[in-house]
């Protein structure tokens, strides 16, 4: 069997080389694998170069963090693809119909960086109330302009926060912020019980009032047809002047000029994401240059506790696979043999 793995590169540093998940140690996969005698493939092609290697691969295991875009003509050119794994969360770069209508089992590791998103977006909210990054730039410069740093930072009490979509990451960004005694509505397609609300301190809103009313709205939904550009020119016309946006769920969900054209103009005070379209994002994105952002490089799922946590789940996955055994239900996202 011919197995595939697609990530990012090692780092050329020594010190901070041998990541758990880059392409030199591979989620620790090859002694597994070589064990049976299979071959392992690493690559960080997502081009021609991967095309060539999954012509004859039977499971090919990608990451959101380096995501291959598994379209048809893709599949259609693996015809022994049999299974692919999302060494994370989140597999909308996946086509999930033409997979099953090509007998492939699609799979992820369900609850391995929900802690290490949540933690991120309250660091990203902090960031961007605080005017932190400013701040710290003063600091690289040799500057030191009090007045300047702190003309636009803000205490996070008191204010309101909107969480869109409340499933495991939005839930756990809620309890983190509970502590902060800030106001906490939230919008999700299937509203949590009385119970559960008190527990995470968060009030039910439709999504128009939340985002009227929201100092900072923050994106915690999967990319689905229905979110994509959720956050398009009227949504963003729509925020609190002077709101805050995070996004760590996808970039897709914010229409990404309009969001430009709302951080230059100054409806919105800042953007802080985690999440590009497409990844890696070019040199020339207009995230990277746009004013009053925050953004990291689609690392908040990738702490070293997550990457654990993601290998152990890619190995059973694969385990189960060699030995002909089902694979956990909660990890199956696409099951050919259950239509």
């Amino acid at each position: 069997m011919k197995v595939v793995y697609v990530s990012y590169p090692a780092a050329d540093s020594g010190e901070r080389g041998g990541v758990l998940a880059d392409t030199e140690r591979a989620l620790e996969l090859r002694p597994l694998l070589e064990k049976h005698g299979h071959e392992l493939v690493t690559t960080t092609e997502t081009g021609e170069g991967l095309d060539r290697e999954l012509a004859a691969a039977e499971v090919l295991i990608t990451t959101p963090f380096w995501p291959v875009y598994l379209s048809r003509e893709r599949i259609e050119g693996a015809p022994d693809l049999r299974l692919v794994i999302t060494a994370g969360i989140g597999s909308d770069h996946i086509d999930w119909d033409v997979a099953r209508e090509h007998g492939i089992t699609v799979a992820e590791v369900t609850g391995s960086n929900v802690v290490s998103v949540a933690e991120h977006n309250v660091l990203q909210i902090l960031a961007l109330v605080r005017n932190f990054v400013p701040a710290h730039q003063q600091v690289r410069d040799g500057r030191w302009d009090v007045a300047e740093a702190t003309a636009k930072a803000h205490d996070l009490e008191g204010k309101t926060v909107g969480i869109i979509g409340l499933g495991a990451i939005g839930a756990r960004t809620a309890l983190r912020l509970k502590a902060f005694d800030v106001t906490m509505l939230y919008y999700a397609n299937h509203r949590r019980s009385p119970a559960d609300e008190s527990v995470l301190g968060v009030r039910y809103a439709r999504l128009d009032r939340l985002v009227a009313e929201s100092d900072v709205v923050c994106l915690a939904l999967p990319l689905t047809d229905g979110s994509r550009a959720l956050f398009d020119r009227d949504r963003l016309a729509a925020m609190k002047p002077g709101a805050w946006l995070v996004n760590t769920a996808r970039g897709a969900v914010v229409d990404r000029d309009a969001l430009v054209a709302a951080l230059e103009s100054g409806r919105l005070a800042g953007y802080a994401g985690d999440t590009w379209y497409p990844q890696p994002a070019p040199p020339d994105h207009p995230w990277r240059t746009m004013p009053h952002h925050a953004m990291t490089i689609h690392c908040s799922g990738m702490t070293v506790e997550a990457q654990r946590r993601i290998a152990d789940g890619v190995q059973e996955m694969l385990r189960d696979h060699l030995a002909g055994d089902p694979l956990p239900a909660d990890y199956v996202l696409v099951d050919p043999a259950a239509d």
